[in-house]
């Protein structure tokens, strides 16, 4: 049987056993017996799985692919910027989005930030080494990375008040406007201040209030009737939206101020329904998109909606998403309004007609992706998902830059973003070989990006020149349809300058290049700026 614990019976079921559990990660998920080998388990927990060929006697944490079960992701400003990110039954963790080894990214880059479960986390916006996150039932706490010091910040009630509700997974957001406040959700909407220290109620309790719905027992998980979603308008100060897991949603122009109501303008299908997440536009305070999660009440549909008049009215962003899909977040990408991005129980989506059509975007396993953030200044779309960890798109730019008129040519070439040539450190992968996972870093060197409307038959070629004219690099792509992407180590390749000598091996000099993309008789140039890491040494 499973539960917290896994539960053996060798009777039939007459007793039970519980001497397997300081062997496995505890919450035991799923369980699957080798029909030919019955004595060959393999076990899902929020540990991730483990197998055994003796019956459960001894356990083997397989650990050689990602399998974190992550709820909410933020991002800091470092270089490289890290993530910080909450796991189900696995505290909260911040860890760098790029390595320079050729390790990749392993366990021993991540921090342990504390907490039970993990849920939201905020970067504090004066220190970067300040981390706010939350775990279950509201407790936030701020965590020193430089000296490993906590400090617990939930809101408590005073002596003879009413106790507060928060969900297992109650949401805490850094505001965009007011610099060093945050906002957390239970029955109220709380704001807190002074790195957490001050806690202000700035809302009254915005569930239905139904006495039989509410509920305040048990492990915490069963918490139900508060908020599950905030959201702040990044163009208008004051402006939040907060949703429920009992059908409410509310919005305030005037931090909390004032609420009204706008649960009645839902539509018919996401009116009593779970708000799974509501999202600010992020160039017009009057935008905003809720994901709404129907399958308790039996509808596996997927229910996106997008307001354009402060929650009047609301029109269905759903179109051709998977049928029995539910929708678990929306985002609006913050560069171009078109551009969607969707987090379902099955995958990830990408619109870039605001909603009108969809497409699955990533060559994800099929998995509940449960958060999405675009970092603002690499243009990286970062991915969590509740059963495969952490994924990072780079440099989604080429995506926002995907207009009509570019689809319409033949071809496309991005603009190539600046790039450092540097060389990585070796690290240990030779010798552990592949029994650890390693999450990827990004190519090494410049990645060139673009487009081609229809195969013809040729290939994609690419020259790189200096700004003498020579040409240092020659590279091809097949001609496949769509976005493309192809990575330049800002060396010369080997049909431009010999290796004999380690000339091969060195980086180009520093300065501006010309990137040419020929396709057919279709030809395009654009300029990238090349820098080199101090010390290493040029052709």
């Amino acid at each position: 049987m499973l539960g917290f614990a896994l539960h053996v019976s060798d009777d039939g079921g007459k007793t039970f056993r519980e001497d397997l559990f300081e062997k496995v990660h505890p919450d035991v998920h799923a369980l699957a017996i080798d029909a030919k080998n019955p004595k060959r388990l393999l076990l899902g927990t929020d540990g991730g799985l483990y197998q055994s060929f003796e019956a459960g006697k001894n356990w083997a944490h397989l650990t050689n692919f990602a399998a974190g079960e992550f709820y909410r992701i933020n991002y800091d400003m470092s270089t490289p910027y890290r993530i910080c990110g909450g796991l189900q039954d696995n505290l909260n963790w911040v860890g760098p989005s790029r390595t320079r080894t050729k390790d990749g990214i392993v366990n021993s880059d991540w921090i342990d930030i504390g907490g039970g479960d993990g849920f939201y986390c905020v970067f504090d916006p004066d220190d970067p080494e300040i981390v706010y996150t939350e775990s279950q039932q509201g407790y936030v706490h701020r965590m020193n990375m430089r000296n490993g010091q906590v400090k617990q910040l939930r809101p408590e009630p005073s002596e003879g008040q009413k106790g507060f509700r928060f969900h297992w997974n109650a949401p805490l957001i850094g505001s965009r406007h007011a610099k060093g406040t945050m906002y957390l959700g239970g029955n109220h909407v709380f704001r807190l201040t002074a790195q957490g220290e001050h806690w202000q109620m700035i809302s009254p309790d915005l569930s239905t209030q139904d006495p039989n719905k509410t509920v305040t027992v048990g492990s915490g998980a069963e918490n139900y009737a508060v908020v599950y979603t905030l959201a702040e308008s990044p163009v208008k100060a004051g402006l939040l939206w907060a949703g429920t897991d009992d059908g409410k949603l509310w919005l305030t122009e005037n931090d909390g101020q004032n609420w009204t109501d706008l649960s009645a303008n839902l539509p018919a299908a996401a009116k009593g329904q779970w708000i799974m997440r509501v999202e600010a536009g992020n160039q017009d305070a009057n935008v905003a998109y809720l994901a709404v999660d129907a399958h308790r009440a039996g509808n596996f549909a997927p229910l996106a909606y997008r307001t354009a008049d402060g929650g009047k009215t609301w029109q269905s962003i759903a179109a051709n998403l998977p049928a029995e899909g539910p929708v678990k977040v929306i985002r609006e990408d913050s560069k171009t309004p078109k551009l969607l991005y969707a987090g379902t129980e099955f995958g990830l989506f990408v619109s870039v007609d605001r909603g009108a059509s969809w497409i699955k975007f990533g060559e994800l396993p099929t998995v509940a992706v449960d958060d999405i953030a675009v970092h603002p200044r690499d243009g990286d779309l970062i991915i969590a998902t509740h059963g495969r960890s952490l994924y990072i798109v780079d440099d989604i730019r080429p995506l926002q830059q995907l207009t009509l008129e570019v689809r319409e040519k033949p071809a496309y070439l991005f603009p190539v973003p600046e790039a450092t040539g540097f060389h990585m450190m070796p690290g240990f992968v030779e010798w552990e070989g592949k029994s650890h996972f390693r999450g990827e870093n990004p190519p090494e060197g410049a990645l060139i990006s673009f487009y081609v409307k229809a195969y013809t038959g040729e290939e994609v070629k690419i020259k790189i020149t200096d700004a003498t004219g020579a040409t240092v690099a020659k590279l091809k792509a097949p001609g496949t349809p769509g976005l493309n992407r192809i990575a330049w180590d800002l060396k010369p390749t080997k049909d431009v300058l010999t290796e004999y000598g380690g000339e091969g091996q060195k980086h180009v000099k520093p300065g501006e290049y010309t990137v040419t993309l020929a396709y057919g008789s279709y030809l395009q140039t654009e300029k990238m700026q090349v820098k080199v890491a101090p010390g290493v040494e040029t052709r």
